[in-house]
Formats: structure tokens, sequence, C-alpha cells
């Protein structure tokens, strides 16, 4: 601890270079150690201040069109553990790792009840009448909505559930590269296009900063001023 130097540390996050993320997380547990140590006198500084993340293009989840959840819900009628599992991802704007712990205890007064296990937030989403419908048909007496087909258990981690629902995608014939995560971007740009502010669609999604949001919400004001634009571009010529 007291001999470490800033360039033993970046040997240690290099020697995972081939998973940036993976070492980037790394480094938040070396710089809480190392603060650790500062606080408390074993150290005069903390050497990590000085080592920067690794910088690498992270590769976006692809957001599903209404082309797509089109083809979903053709392939997987209701009452189908596919169907129930994009209804819940597309109508809570969740991730999958919160999806997958909601039961019937979560409902209560049209609301679905969300303590997101990434940041803690606590959110109170009114039901659509889609989901409502779908969750009339969940199983019964448990406590998660979706169960596994073997053992009629819940999923036992968000990477389990990731699988399954990407075979349950691509048996609908959707084409490859499309994830629970990519619904919850669905989510987020069909409420900017129904014109709700960053702040509404946060009300729903939980996200903690609005950068995201906004992204969404840029992109369908311009949809619309585009649309408006032609029509009066139209109106014009027509005159």
């Amino acid at each position: 601890m007291a001999r470490l130097a800033p360039h033993h540390l970046l040997r240690i996050l290099e020697a995972k270079a081939a998973t940036p993320a993976q070492a980037n997380a790394l480094r938040n547990v070396l710089r809480k150690l190392l603060q650790h140590g500062f606080e408390r006198g074993w150290r005069s500084d903390n050497p990590i201040r000085d080592v920067k993340r690794l910088r690498y293009k992270k590769k976006p989840y692809r957001t599903w069109s209404e082309d797509d959840i089109a083809a979903f819900v053709a392939h997987w009628p209701r009452g189908s553990r596919a169907r129930l599992a994009l209804e819940l991802l597309l109508h809570t704007g969740q991730r999958r790792s919160d999806v997958i712990r909601m039961g019937p205890q979560h409902v209560t007064n049209g609301l679905m009840v969300v303590r997101q296990q990434k940041t803690g937030t606590e959110l109170e989403i009114p039901l659509h009448p889609d989901l409502c419908a779908e969750l009339v048909e969940a199983p019964k007496g448990h406590l998660a909505f979706l169960v596994t087909e073997q053992g009629r258990r819940p999923f036992a981690s968000g990477g389990a559930f990731y699988n399954w629902f990407v075979e349950c995608a691509e048996k609908a014939g959707i084409a490859p590269g499309l994830s629970p995560h990519g619904l919850r971007k669905a989510t987020a740009r069909r409420l900017a296009e129904a014109g709700c502010t960053p702040h509404q669609i946060a009300a729903i999604t939980g996200h903690q900063s609005l950068k995201e949001v906004e992204r969404y919400t840029r992109a369908a004001d311009q949809k619309r001023l585009a649309a408006a634009a032609v029509v009066r571009l139209s109106k014009r010529d027509g005159d």
C-alpha cells in the first residue's frame, strides 16, 4: 500500500486492456481502497488520481423500432412468457435486473412500485393497459411474474434472462442485435415522440442523468419540426 505509485497502477490496468470496462471497474475499486489508506494516514496521497481511465468506444444497444416490436408481438401471443417479458420491459422502461424481480407484491393501486437495483431509486409507474392485460395472464403463485420454463422459478440472473429473451427475439424473426436494454431505450423514444419532457421520461425510466434522455427528446423534436417544415413548404408550393 505504501509503495504503490501511479506507474504500478497503470501497469495493473493495462494488463486488462482487452476488457477496458472491467479495467475501469477495477480502477474504481483501487481508488476506494487507496482513499481508505490516505484517510487513515497510511499514505500521503491517493496515486490513482494521476491514472486516467482507459478510453474505449462503447457499443450502444440498438433501440427497438416499432416494426421490431410489432414482429415480436405478432409471433408471441398474449399469455406467453416472451410476450409478458416484452410488455414488462416496454411499459415500465426498467433494466432487466429490475424486471426479473417484479412480482404481484410490487403492484398496488394501479402502480408498479420499483426500487432500482443499480441506483436504489424508487419509482411508482402507472400500469399501461397493455401491461395490465398481460399481467392477468401471468402465472400465479410466484413472487416474480417472469419464471423459467424448467422448475417454474424466477430467473437466477439478468444474464440468464438476457440469453433467453434474445433467443425469443430471434425466433420472432427479428434482426440480430436487439436486447432487453433496447426496449428500455424504445420506451424513452416512445415517450419523447409523445411530447414528454426529459424530466417526465426520467420519472419513468429512473435515469439519474438527463443527458441520455435529452438525446431522445432532441431526436423526437427534430422529427416533428422537420415534418412541420415540409408541410409548410408543401402549402407554399401549392399556393
